[in-house]
């Protein structure tokens, strides 16, 4: 069997010999894949909108502004524990940090157990908003699981139409091979849809992760410091020094 003989029978048609050599364009291996690959192609279009809103959102300059930790530690340095939660509860300082810090801030005053109070809101705290971080996420990591079986769905539709047309055909009828190699087209391209997604959305999603937690450990070692910032200017167990308002019954218990 001759080289164009081959040709034929694996694509149902002669070569252009005034074809430019190029290959099928992108459109092409777009829409080839069917009503799967067009399904491909909107979770494409999620993932990367994903991407750029985590790739602003989950930044160190975004969760924890320096700016934010270094007035913070000013107040609580001076003993103005009253000023640091006012400071964090403005809309305007909405952060990662000060949705950690504020909780333990308003237990600490409100409670004759200060010290220990900040501690355990913090860390309370801490782990929902980093699990908040986490759920925004799982987008990314759903498409990553979800693209490749929409493309292993589009495979076995390719093959099981590619064998109703030799079931369904003569070997010899002229749409015979056109037929089969639409359907084997339609399963490769599918395939690898699914595959061009699913890489880098699963790729980003760990990139991500991985950030999300450098950003909570560093977190945590900052609230740490906070907290000894708190203690050494305002005193452990809740006891009112360093000028920090105290609520009314700590202060008629210390007489």
């Amino acid at each position: 069997m001759n080289p164009m003989s081959s040709t034929v029978l694996l694509f149902g048609q002669v070569p252009d010999p005034d074809a430019s050599g190029l290959g099928p364009s992108l459109l092409t291996y777009i829409s080839g894949g069917g009503v799967i690959g067009w399904i491909i192609v909107a979770l494409s279009i999620v993932a990367m909108t994903l991407v750029v809103i985590h790739s602003v959102q989950i930044r160190r300059t975004a969760l924890m502004p320096l700016a934010q930790v270094a007035a913070i530690r000013d107040m609580l340095a001076s003993g103005r524990a009253d000023s640091a939660l006012e400071y964090c509860s403005l809309t305007e300082n909405d952060s990662f940090l000060t949705r950690i810090l504020a909780p333990g801030l308003t237990r600490y005053l409100r409670s004759p157990f200060g010290a220990f109070e900040i501690k355990q809101s913090i860390e309370e705290a801490g782990a929902e908003q980093s699990a908040r971080l986490y759920r925004a996420t799982d987008g990314l990591g759903i498409i990553g699981t979800v693209a490749p079986l929409l493309g292993l769905l589009g495979t076995v539709q390719g093959m099981i139409g590619a064998f109703d047309s030799v079931a369904a055909s003569a070997v010899n009828d002229a749409n015979y091979y056109e037929a089969l190699a639409g359907n084997i087209s339609l399963a490769l391209i599918t395939t690898m849809q699914g595959l061009i997604v699913a890489i880098p959305s699963v790729t980003l999603f760990t990139i991500f992760r991985n950030r999300i937690d450098a950003i909570a450990s560093e977190a945590g070692q900052e609230l740490d410091r906070m907290v000894l910032l708190l203690e050494s200017s305002g005193g452990e167990g809740g006891s009112p020094a360093g000028g920090i308002p105290r609520p009314a019954a700590g202060t008629g218990a210390s007489g």
